[in-house]
């Protein structure tokens, strides 16, 4: 397998002198603008820094964590029949890629397949796209791997190269925006995709609030720790002063809505320093900063989801539970040509 270096898509760096400066200049700015607020909230992408994505991989891991498992069944299923509908060459883009390890066993498949393989993926971390580049190079020497550092929508714009496009979603990650920004963030890959490119999107289902809750309230506390380290990450890159030990981890399911909505509730009076921005954050006993959403879906939502994103469902796939589902949906002829 050739190795690359890193894509890097350009982003403007907080510059002042300090050990902090490397911190960029969105995290920053979102941090203002989402602590400065009546309703506080955070971007989910800020969860994961090198940190947040090892603890998320032990999510991924537990037994109330039922999404990973259930994506991981349909995929060792489904993987060569995914492999033939691809066509050759091919790229393989994985927005949020984190680990690969579940495109791994997909690249082998189409590497089976005979088709010749470029898998970019996409990932903020830089830390984590380097280890799973050396753990790539191990599984599946035969695909060229093109790591990208960006946000997605960065990640799709600089995409290289010639041949079909195979994009991974995986992980209910499509979850953590609201249906209508869901439908508008397909509308806007479809227009970076030429027709018949596919994307593979993994899609969680409605279920019983137990079940939901469970799976973003673990009983060993990986979730809490996932959650909180966010703003250790602030303090860390923004020289704040956040004691972790006075917010407690909270996830609920919202039935109105058809999401798990997950907070980081301060546990007393406090008020909270912000060096790197200059700024005081004031919050009262049970007052929440909103971390992220997880929207879940019925089989008529991703219906309606794909009608107004301007694709075809070619595909569906559940797993054994009836929990989970992994749907190809395919560019028509109309789609934009890059």
């Amino acid at each position: 397998m050739k190795r690359h270096a890193i894509e890097d898509s350009p982003t403007p760096r907080i510059r002042d002198g300090t050990p902090e400066a490397g911190a960029d200049r969105r995290f920053a700015d979102d941090v203002r603008a989402g602590l400065g607020g009546d309703e506080k909230s955070l971007p989910c992408v800020y969860l994961y820094d090198a940190r947040g994505s090892l603890l998320f991989e032990r999510i991924t891991l537990l037994p109330e964590y039922y999404l990973t498992r259930a994506e991981y069944e349909i995929i060792g299923e489904r993987a060569d029949e995914i492999a033939r509908m691809a066509g050759d060459p091919v790229r393989v883009v994985e927005l949020g890629s984190g680990s690969a390890a579940k495109a791994v066993t997909l690249l082998r498949a189409l590497a089976k397949a005979n088709r010749s393989v470029t898998y970019f993926p996409v990932d903020v971390c830089d830390d984590v796209l380097r280890k799973s580049v050396v753990g790539l190079e191990e599984d599946v020497p035969e695909v060229e791997v093109r790591p990208i550092r960006a946000r997605y929508r960065e990640g799709l714009a600089s995409l290289p190269g010639v041949g079909q496009v195979l994009l991974f979603w995986l992980g209910s990650s499509i979850g953590n925006l609201d249906r209508n920004q869901a439908a508008s963030f397909l509308c806007d890959v479809r227009d970076r995709l030429s027709s018949g490119d596919r994307m593979l999107i993994g899609i969680d289902l409605r279920k019983d609030t137990k079940t939901l809750e469970a799976a973003y309230n673990d009983s060993a506390g990986i979730t809490a720790e996932f959650n909180l380290n966010l703003l250790r990450r602030i303090n860390r890159e923004l020289r704040a002063d956040f004691e972790l030990e006075r917010f407690e981890h909270v996830a609920c399911w919202n039935p109105a809505d058809g999401r798990i909505e997950m907070y980081l509730e301060s546990r007393s009076q406090q008020t909270v320093r912000i060096g790197a921005l200059g700024m005081t954050v004031n919050l009262a006993p049970g007052e929440r900063i909103h971390t992220e959403n997880s929207y879940k879906y019925m089989p008529n939502e991703i219906e309606a989801l794909a009608d107004r994103a301007g694709v075809e469902i070619e595909e569906q796939w559940f797993d054994s539970g009836g929990l989970f589902s992994l749907h190809s949906l395919r560019v028509g002829g109309s789609s934009a040509h890059r």
